[in-house]
């Protein structure tokens, strides 16, 4: 049986226990970061020899582009992507789609949203082909007492695997409102 193949963009920060939690998954996992350095410890941090780490700046689209054509050489198409992206650099996933795209092949692309996203919006500025099964992880924040803070990294990732897990076309992390209660800083 052929082994599932993931792609996490922005995997070494406040993804990497997913990164991780993919490998105990069975999946080989590449991971797209562009600080060698973490890369480097999110490979140490794994006993499995299925993660391909990715070192690119995702702006860079050509150079993006190589790598992950590469990366599918290597492992296979992407199974599963999961994608935290700026919103600087939409282009960036879009071409990540498009590599990821051929007839017959179904996959799965959990897109990771900050709480003052779009949603609707965001999704039809995507070229969604009719093979990908996309879901959306709105990230938000935490009201404890009077006073709100950002998701930390453990609540993050665990948001992220709870919507890999589910079928919901949308998961919220936290809350995304009332707007006014978002954190400052």
């Amino acid at each position: 049986m052929k082994m599932k193949h993931a792609l996490v963009i922005g995997g070494t920060g406040m993804l990497a226990p997913v990164s991780l939690w993919l490998l105990d998954q069975g999946y080989r996992v590449s991971v797209i970061g562009r600080n060698p350095n973490r890369l480097e410890r999110l490979k140490e941090k794994s006993s499995h020899s299925d993660l391909t780490p990715i070192s690119v700046d995702y702006r860079n689209i050509g150079e993006l582009e190589k790598r992950i054509a590469l990366s599918i050489q290597k492992n296979g198409m992407f199974d599963l992507i999961v994608a935290w992206v700026r919103t600087d650099a939409e282009k960036a996933l879009k071409n990540t789609i498009q590599l990821n795209t051929v007839p017959g092949h179904t996959w799965e692309l959990i897109h990771i949203l900050g709480s003052g996203r779009n949603l609707a919006e965001t999704k039809k500025k995507l070229p969604i082909p009719d093979d990908c099964i996309y879901r959306q992880v709105q990230l938000g924040f935490k009201i404890e007492g009077n006073q709100s803070r950002w998701l930390t990294n453990e609540e993050i990732s665990s948001g992220v695997i709870d919507g890999i897990h589910n079928s919901d076309a949308v998961n919220i992390v936290g809350m995304v409102g009332p707007s006014e209660k978002r954190p400052l800083a």
